[in-house]
């Protein structure tokens, strides 16, 4: 494999701590002139260079070494799918590397493309007859903080240090965390708490007026003390979450940043709960075992998912996870990512995939080895989680739940036990979702792969539903 140049990411790098090219080439152990070279593309990254990076800057090795190109080199297929002429893969990696700016921008417009077509979509079907409501005219403010998450590796280092601390004071107090957090609210913030059985407060409610914190009666000790600290982290940490929210990338949409506010205070509350040393050492001692973390912790499956998705402290670092909570349509309503790993936003996502096999065994933890169109494999770890709302016949929820690491990984955790983890064919092939999935010959397929040209033969039927054109010099 050719080894990466990496000119625009160190430039960033260099630029977010606020660095000359002479402070960093000496950080690194780098002569200035060899650091020149780097950034500007007339030389590779070697290995010796991408460990100083990792150990003085606490950076992802596999991400910075080029594996982050992945997922803007698969938003950028799908967005030019429909383009005359194929694009080569190599140009779409090379853009992806080296051309990040220039591959979000592309990225952009084609959004605004896709909000636009679907007002005129709307607007055809409100003229027709249809009361539909009139969409948006932007990107939807949820995938902006999704990227958001995503672009920070899916670590806010304040904000879990500070969670941290205030876990280490509720255990010095001998108190109940429950109980701890509701006596904070109420010396320092004159915040009373009331459990709640209205339904329509839903699981947490807040009266800025009458300083009340109303919560659910129906929820577990853990569950109530993870929305009592949600709300201390937005009333006591707006010095930790304004400079974080006031991100470019969140700058020009309101909701957006409103979302991420939220989305930090959850962060918050998830780092108290489930504090940094202390759940990893757990962590690591039992082997990732996430029933019996979730024992000790007190805390549910979905949870601990989500805070072993989070385990990226420079210096003190878990396995990268890779987190997603989807329903049985195949929506998915949760995704954080701490390395390379990325999602599909077109065509869903594979249905050979192990969450979803997870609603044919509620309850029971599906181990899978899974690999990727580009060779990658991964062990991915599923199960159902849900709860009823109300009495009988009330709706129910239910979400798969599914937890995965690169496969380089995966003998650290407990439930690679019995799997052949060197035997390629061991592993499942599976994609991000079929229009931007290459694979030929998959009877899964849903739709035709958007990278080439749809061929049609009326005289052949596939197991594969759809064929596709190979790209230029490939038989």
């Amino acid at each position: 494999m050719s080894k990466p140049y990496i000119g625009v990411r160190l430039r960033s790098l260099r630029a977010r701590h606020g660095l000359t090219q002479a402070a960093m080439a000496q950080a690194l152990g780098l002569s200035p002139s060899y650091f020149n070279q780097l950034e500007k593309d007339q030389r590779p990254l070697s290995a010796a260079v991408l460990r100083q990076l990792q150990a003085v800057y606490g950076v992802d090795a596999a991400q910075f070494a080029g594996d982050g190109k992945a997922r803007l080199a698969t938003d950028l297929r799908a967005a030019l799918a429909g383009v005359d002429g194929d694009v080569p893969e190599p140009e779409l990696e090379h853009a992806a590397a080296q051309m990040p700016q220039l591959s979000r921008a592309i990225l952009a417009l084609h959004r605004r493309q896709q909000a636009t077509q679907a007002q005129v979509e709307v607007m055809a079907a409100h003229l027709g007859g249809d009361r539909s409501v009139y969409a948006p005219p932007q990107a939807m403010p949820f995938e902006l903080v999704r990227d958001f998450f995503f672009s920070n590796q899916n670590y806010f280092d304040a904000v879990d240090r500070t969670a941290e601390a205030q876990a280490a004071e509720a255990d010095a107090s001998g108190a109940p965390l429950l109980a701890w957090l509701a006596e904070r609210l109420r010396a320092r913030h004159g915040v009373r708490l009331v459990r709640s059985s209205d339904e329509a407060d839903g699981k947490r409610c807040y009266d800025s007026a009458a300083r009340t914190l109303s919560v659910a009666a129906s929820l577990a000790p853990a569950q109530q003390a993870f929305q009592l600290a949600t709300q201390l982290a937005l009333l006591e940490c707006d010095a930790l979450l304004q400079p974080l929210i006031a991100a470019p990338m969140l700058a020009h949409d309101g909701a957006a940043r409103q979302l991420a506010r939220v989305g930090l205070a959850n962060y918050f509350a998830g780092a108290l709960l489930l504090p940094y040393a202390r759940f990893l050492a757990a962590a690591e001692s039992l082997r990732y075992d996430i029933d019996l973390l979730g024992q000790r912790f007190g805390v549910g499956f979905e949870t601990v998912c989500h805070r072993l998705s989070t385990l990226q402290r420079p210096g003190a670092p878990g396995v990268p996870f890779f987190f997603v909570r989807v329903d049985r349509a195949g929506n998915i309503s949760k995704r954080q990512s701490a390395t390379h790993f990325h999602f599909s936003r077109t065509g869903g996502t594979c249905p050979l995939w192990n969450v979803y096999e997870a609603f044919a065994q509620p309850g029971r933890i599906l181990a899978q080895l899974a690999r990727m169109p580009d060779g990658r494999s991964y062990l991915w770890i599923a199960r159902t989680v849900g709860n009823q709302q109300g009495g009988w016949g009330a709706p129910r929820q239910m979400f798969s739940i599914g937890l995965g690491c690169d496969l380089r990984h995966a003998p650290r955790l407990v439930y690679a036990k019995g799997l052949d983890l060197n035997d390629p064919g061991a592993a499942t092939p599976i994609g991000m979702g079929c229009k931007v999935c290459e694979r030929a010959n998959c009877p899964q397929r849903a739709f035709p792969f958007a990278g080439r040209r749809l061929e049609v033969d009326e005289n052949a039927s596939r197991h594969s539903p759809y064929g596709s054109v190979p790209p230029r010099g490939v038989v």
